[in-house]
């Protein structure tokens, strides 16, 4: 059995070149986020937002929960992904990152699909939990504050349908997950979390090794 070949940067041109179909929208936004202070680290990948649409799709989601907006290319790549008549509810704590993708969603003509909630995420899922009741979610993407992962994690698996998918960026967390002498709180808090998503009996999981590190974890 082989082993998982390395993705130099030589390989990554190359699967991009035969996989990737970022249009126009999708690259606009994208260019304007990386002009942002930090833009380029918080925005995901251009393939990891088409592995998002691909997932929510294969799920069947009509309904998702976004956690972390930023300016919206995730969003957007969601929106995409549900039916005319089904939504995106993303959180953010501060307005101004998602107004700057408003424009784009609105070109892509997905806009009446996704509802921006602002405040402390914290708050605004169990306001959800409280109005939409439990299992109200088909899939949820989780790409916020790494402190709050658990308690992230935690509220999803109570809104998310059985049999519904989270999905978990930056899990790897620019490889300083392996390295011991990385003991910042967002490291040593993606590092606890790891080890929770692993032993919780409650889902199914992968880790992938892709982008900055993507966890598929299934509701059972």
């Amino acid at each position: 059995m082989a082993d998982q070949i390395v993705a130099t940067p030589e390989l990554r041109e190359y699967v991009r070149a035969m996989s990737l179909r970022e249009d126009p929208i999708l690259a606009g936004l994208r260019t304007e986020t990386a002009g942002l202070p930090g833009g380029v680290a918080m925005q995901v990948m251009a393939e990891e937002g088409q592995l998002l649409t691909l997932l929510a799709g294969l799920s069947g989601a009509r309904s998702v929960l976004e956690i972390g907006t930023f300016t919206g290319y995730s969003t957007l790549c969601l929106a995409r992904a549900v039916p005319p008549d089904g939504t995106v509810v993303t959180l953010d704590r501060d307005g101004r990152w998602p107004a700057i993708g408003v424009d784009y969603w609105r070109r892509a003509e997905v806009d009446e699909r996704i509802e921006v909630r602002i405040g402390d995420a914290t708050k605004t899922l169990a306001a959800l939990a409280e109005e939409r009741g439990g299992e109200s979610f088909d899939f949820v993407f989780i790409d916020a504050d790494k402190a709050n992962y658990g308690a992230y994690f935690e509220a999803s698996l109570g809104l998310v349908r059985r049999g519904g998918l989270i999905v978990i960026d930056n899990t790897l967390f620019f490889g300083r997950v392996i390295d011991p002498a990385s003991q910042d709180p967002d490291t040593v808090a993606i590092r606890a979390f790891n080890a929770a998503v692993r032993d919780d009996p409650r889902v199914d999981v992968s880790m992938l090794t892709m982008a900055d590190g993507i966890t598929l974890a299934r509701k059972k």
